[in-house]
């Protein structure tokens, strides 16, 4: 496998990092921040747009962050304007996803012969074609560890499993009856739109979901404020390290802690000040940009003190810190994090947090939600 240049990366690091830096120092002491208009929730009577959905008004925010929690790829805050449109308030569901299959008989990712030709580019050169025999349908499913591990080799935790899909997420054995309610996972880029030009409605770009997952806070660290539990408790469904150390899912220890260890409901945890239900938490969701590693930091650059309107993401894929996969493979943005995401590991059930994930790569946590142009 080859690890990506460590000099190239670190002299990335440093190079966004003060880009960051200043940024904030800008920030603060010009008076920029742009006010918010206190949100106000208004959901679709069927008219302008689907019911269950939301108007997000639209507006001026700082995307990004440079708190102590953010990443290299968050930062550095800009500034960021986007239109007005409404979104879905939670993520498409299992029964919902179900009529979509059954009015247009559509074959998920994960329920069809891996294709070659899209999996070797997510890969180093020169890596042979394997023997037909292992491409079969399946998807990526997590299965934790019995012990406490180093959290430095996710391939502890992860597993190709055969016959994964949407309706059996952990594999052929597993199901969701009783689940409709529940985000649809294990489906691809690919399977969102799919869904979404059925729907007529679209994915949120990068921009529109983060200004809309933040539900009128300006720079808040989470979706609900600065403090990660509300009355003791946490306000979305992710790993609690306190009850259950990650990623281990003994049967005894799960039983104790109480978790949810996968999916919950939509609507379990409280809504944000648009009116949308888990925006961070749960299942991560797909967005519509290229995942472009230092895209912040070039908006930033490139616009120096200028609001950026509706920005679209990069043209193309660049990811340097995904070991073992070239840099410029394919790969979509994905936002808000899962029931996997913790303090020890990964805080990504912030608004400002993301990665990018191979397009046609299924996951049993993630999954997606649409978005609606207003009139």
């Amino acid at each position: 496998m080859r690890f990506i240049n460590q000099r190239h990366t670190i002299f990335l690091a440093v190079s966004l990092a003060v880009a960051g830096i200043i940024g904030a120092y800008w920030y603060l002491h010009q008076g920029n921040i742009p006010a918010l208009t206190p949100p106000v929730i208004i959901q679709s009577d069927s008219k302008n747009a689907p019911l269950g959905m939301v108007l997000i008004p639209g507006g001026e925010f700082l995307m990004g962050s440079d708190s102590k929690k953010a990443q290299i790829n968050e930062k550095p805050v800009h500034r960021v304007k986007v239109n007005g449109f409404w979104m879905d308030s939670t993520h498409v569901t299992n029964d919902q996803f179900a009529q979509f299959v059954k009015e247009t008989n559509y074959r998920t990712t994960a329920e069809q012969i891996p294709d070659w030709e899209t999996i070797k580019v997510q890969l180093p050169p020169g890596i042979p074609k394997p023997p037909a025999s292992v491409f079969v349908p399946g998807a990526m499913v997590f299965t934790g560890t019995k012990d406490k591990v180093r959290l430095d080799d996710y391939s502890q935790w992860w597993a190709y499993v055969p016959g994964a899909n949407w309706q059996h997420p952990t594999g052929p054995k597993s199901n969701i009856d009783g689940k409709g309610n529940h985000p649809v996972v294990q489906v691809s880029y690919e399977d969102a739109m799919a869904y979404a030009k059925w729907a007529g409605k679209r994915l949120p770009t990068e921009a529109e979901w983060e200004f809309a997952a933040r539900g009128g806070l300006n720079q808040a660290t989470y979706a609900w404020g600065d403090q990660l539990e509300q009355e003791g408790k946490l306000p979305a469904n992710i790993w609690d390290v306190k009850k259950q150390p990650f990623p281990v899912v003994n049967p005894v220890i799960s039983a104790k802690a109480g978790g949810a260890m996968g999916t919950s409901a939509v609507g379990t945890f409280p809504q944000n000040g648009y009116g949308l239900f888990d925006m961070t938490g749960n299942a991560w969701q797909w967005v519509a940009d290229w995942y472009g590693f230092n895209f912040f930091a070039q908006q930033a650059k490139a616009q120096g003190n200028q609001v950026i309107l509706n920005p679209k993401g990069p043209d193309q894929s660049f990811d340097p810190a995904d070991p073992g996969v070239p840099p410029n493979a394919p790969k979509r943005t994905i936002r808000g994090g899962s029931f996997l995401c913790n303090e020890d590991y990964c805080q990504s059930y912030r608004p400002s947090a993301r990665r990018g994930s191979d397009p046609y790569s299924p996951m049993s946590h993630l999954g997606f939600r649409l978005v609606k142009d207003s009139q």
